[in-house]
């Protein structure tokens, strides 16, 4: 009976998901080229509310928890688990006020309405996982992007989606790049739960009242530290995050 639960709600979910990409790509098009970034950036906030708040279609509960009150005058740079695609919504609309940018394969910069669109308007690093040389450059644009204007940049410093929530090891590189060219920037480690277990085959079937929670875990101000003692930190912090039971998480 859940089985079947799960495949009703989520063609629901995937209509509904369908729809804000489709509308939302036009809004987006529209606001960029008509009134600019900042309208873009608004419009892009809302399609990810969108999308987070539409899993209560499948009965899902979203939680999102800052441990924290993070700075709005210096650069951050988020580093998170992945479990899932569905990772990124929520970190783009509870955390607006940082204007999260996203290193990303660049693949994803086609052939995903309204995703694409955002991610080539948005100054995301788009890196060829094949060519290091591309993907260090885009990162240390990024990098240069947010020291000169306060932002976010977010990565993934596993490198590819865990679905198990079983985290790999987090490497170094991508997140030594960016300090290099934001050496202002508070490292925040952000600890996902649960989008994995809620997308065991990707966008269908979806596993119907899963509850998913994203922390922001206490800054890490990298001064005096390599970026590998940096990494380590954030690391075990969410590693150690992920080791509470979710009631406690919850709570």
């Amino acid at each position: 009976m859940k089985k079947l639960l799960d495949y009703v709600l989520s063609v629901v979910y995937v209509l509904y998901f369908g729809l804000v990409l489709l509308v939302f790509h036009v809004l987006q098009a529209f606001a960029f080229n008509v009134f600019g970034r900042p309208a873009h950036k608004k419009v892009v906030d809302y399609m990810n509310a969108s999308m987070t708040f539409g899993w209560l279609l499948t009965g899902t509960t979203v939680r999102f928890r800052q441990t924290t009150p993070l700075p709005t005058d210096r650069p951050i740079i988020f580093v998170a688990n992945h479990q899932s695609m569905f990772d990124i919504p929520p970190i783009i609309w509870f955390l607006r006020a940082h204007t999260p940018t996203f290193v990303s394969k660049i693949e994803l910069a086609h052939g995903t309405p309204a995703v694409s669109y955002n991610l080539r308007k948005s100054g995301a690093a788009l890196i060829d996982r094949k060519d290091s040389k591309q993907a260090i450059m885009e990162i240390s644009r990024l990098g240069k992007l947010i020291q000169e204007q306060n932002l976010s940049a977010v990565i993934f410093p596993e490198g590819t989606r865990s679905a198990s929530g079983q985290m790999r090891p987090f490497a170094t590189g991508g997140v030594s790049v960016l300090l290099k060219r934001a050496p202002k920037a508070l490292v925040v480690p952000i600890a996902i739960r649960g989008s994995g277990a809620f997308t065991p085959k990707g966008l269908f079937p979806l596993t119907s009242f899963s509850r998913l929670s994203w922390v922001t875990l206490p800054p890490i101000d990298p001064a005096g530290q390599s970026a590998d003692e940096v990494v380590r930190q954030a690391e075990a912090a969410i590693t150690a995050e992920l080791a509470h039971p979710l009631a406690m998480v919850n709570a």
